[in-house]
């Protein structure tokens, strides 16, 4: 018979791995119910398009003359623009999304969405989008400030070693960084097959003595919440195996992370916050028009969340479901002398779910009113994280923003 020493002895060399959700109970439990008055069964994916996404060639202003005068080799041709208004479309890369805004009216773009007095840093702007703030020094994140008011399951899912990012910094408990549905494995410190099964075994067996005792003290609620979050774990990493797309995911990192989104929402555990990144937007040079760097990139993304909108609107998901793109700043109005773009301001962001307010938000930047070459803002993005918070999250914006920000019209109620 296991002992409560050897329980102890035992746990002490097996370590579950750095990612694996400890929050999963405690953030569930003191989560509201979706059918109590003023709580949310919603999910949001953020996804982030590292490097500075060129708004311009994102959503084409394909009717105005100055856009074609000042990108005379990397403007879209008008005939190409895959068209949401009389005025404005996508870049033709994003066919998929394109037919979710036409089929399904699944899409809202907001147009010209920045802040003011723009960095054009990639490190600080970043940070002021992921703090939604500007003050000098910023330690916590948007994200993590709004977990505090409302826990629920979050996770971000990386690639490699990718760090977690600053959006989610001060959440109650650390959002996990997972690769795969690996990552919740049981880690131990054996190396064969026998010495790990043995090793799991002392676990629940040690479990088991403690699940027959009905002590209070700290080493009954040590095996306890050793075993539970066992239990958790290898639910966790059980998932992805019988799971079968309803559309196929396309086979770019993008589209791995949020097929592995779609596994977990799936699973029915409680996560309901997701933020995934694809970088190589600071397209300097060789961006290109409708080929080259930008438009593989805009490909990848469009076909990536296409997929996963797809995907969950066929597990009856669809209207919980709001993907929300942003990028650090747009790009430079005019092309530069290596047919690329330089960092800017003032782009779209993009919503993506069965809530969302179908069309086009706000008026497009001017193309003569540019101050310094760049686009001039019209929507405070602050305006969208309220809406967010408010209409989608049910978290009230104003102590994550502060006051002064009136949510954004993106959603349909």
């Amino acid at each position: 018979m296991t002992t409560r020493r050897d329980f102890l002895k035992t746990s002490s060399l097996i370590g579950f791995g750095s990612t694996v959700p400890a929050f999963l109970g405690h953030t569930a439990r003191s989560a509201p119910l979706a059918d109590k008055a003023g709580a949310k069964d919603t999910v949001l994916v953020v996804v982030q398009l590292t490097g500075g996404n060129d708004g311009l060639n994102t959503v084409v202003p394909f009717t105005n003359a100055d856009y074609y005068k000042l990108r005379p080799t990397i403007a879209i041709a008008k005939d190409q623009v895959k068209k949401l208004t009389d005025d404005v479309g996508f870049h033709p890369a994003m066919t998929t999304l394109a037919k979710l805004y036409t089929d399904d009216s699944a899409v809202c773009v907001v147009q010209g969405v920045g802040y003011p007095n723009p960095s054009q840093s990639h490190f600080r702007s970043m940070d002021v989008w992921h703090a939604a703030s500007a003050a000098e020094a910023l330690t916590t994140g948007w994200l993590g400030q709004s977990l505090k008011k409302r826990p629920v399951p979050a996770f971000h899912l990386a690639g490699g070693n990718e760090p977690a990012p600053l959006a989610l910094t001060g959440a109650p408990v650390r959002v996990p960084s997972i690769t795969s549905l690996d990552d919740f494995k049981l880690k131990t410190v054996s190396v064969t097959g026998a010495d790990a099964t043995a090793q799991k075994n002392v676990i629940t067996s040690a479990a088991t003595v403690a699940g027959g005792s009905s002590g209070t003290s700290l080493l009954d609620f040590v095996a306890r919440t050793q075993m539970s979050t066992y239990a958790s774990s290898e639910k966790l990493a059980s998932i992805g195996k019988n799971y079968a797309p309803k559309v196929p995911y396309p086979t770019s990192a993008l589209g791995n992370k949020l097929k592995l989104a779609a596994q977990l929402i799936d699973a029915d555990i409680g996560a309901r916050l997701f933020y995934v990144s694809i970088d190589g937007f600071d397209t300097h040079a060789g961006q290109g028009g409708t080929t080259g760097a930008h438009a593989n990139l805009l490909t990848q993304a469009s076909d990536a969340i296409s997929a996963f909108y797809r995907d969950l609107a066929g597990r009856g998901h669809k209207d919980r479901l709001c993907v929300m793109t942003f990028s650090e700043f747009g790009r430079r109005a005019y092309e530069n002398g290596s047919k690329g773009t330089d960092h800017g301001a003032g782009a779209p962001m993009i919503l993506v779910g069965g809530g969302v307010k179908a069309g086009v938000v706000g008026e497009h930047p001017s193309l003569k009113g540019l101050k310094e070459g760049n686009l001039v803002h019209g929507t405070d993005f602050r305006r969208v994280y309220a809406a967010v918070l408010d209409k989608w999250l049910g978290i009230d914006p104003k102590p994550v923003l502060g006051d002064g920000f009136k949510p954004a019209e993106v959603f349909a109620k």
